[in-house]
C-alpha cells in the first residue's frame, strides 16, 4: 500500500522539485563529489550550493562524508524507493486511464470516413 501522509515522502518531492538539487543528484549518481566540485558548473555562490546540499540531505538523498577538511557527497537511491513506489501506483492509473480512452476512441469513431480530409470549396 502506498503511503500519503508520510514526512519523508514530502521531503523527497521537495528535494527533487530544484533544478539544481536535481542536476547535483545527477552528478552524484556518478560517484562521489565534494562540495567545490558539485558547485562548479553552477553560477551560484557556495553558501547556496551548501543550502541546496542541506536540503538533500534532509531527505536522505545524499550522505556527507569527512575527508580530512573536505566533505565528500554521496547518492543515496534507496531514499528515493517512497517517491518511485508513490509515482508507479499513480502510473498504473493512468496507464489504465489512457487505455481506456484509447479504445473508446477507437470504438466510436467513424466507420468509411476518412478523418484526416479536408473540406475545401472550389
Amino acid at each position: 500500500m502506498v503511503k500519503y501522509n508520510e514526512p519523508a515522502l514530502d521531503a523527497t518531492f521537495h528535494a527533487l522539485a530544484d533544478p539544481t538539487r536535481r542536476a547535483i543528484l545527477a552528478r552524484l549518481s556518478l560517484g562521489q563529489a565534494s562540495v567545490g566540485e558539485l558547485a562548479d558548473p553552477f553560477e551560484i555562490s557556495l553558501p547556496a550550493v551548501s543550502k541546496h546540499l542541506k536540503v538533500l540531505e534532509g531527505a536522505d538523498l545524499i550522505t556527507r562524508h569527512r575527508d580530512g577538511r573536505v566533505s565528500r557527497m554521496e547518492f543515496n537511491p534507496d531514499a528515493m524507493m517512497g517517491a518511485v513506489d508513490w509515482i508507479t501506483h499513480y502510473k498504473k492509473f493512468w496507464e489504465s486511464q489512457l487505455d481506456r480512452l484509447a479504445r473508446y476512441l477507437d470504438e466510436t469513431k467513424p466507420t468509411g470516413e476518412d478523418t484526416n480530409a479536408t473540406n475545401t470549396k472550389d
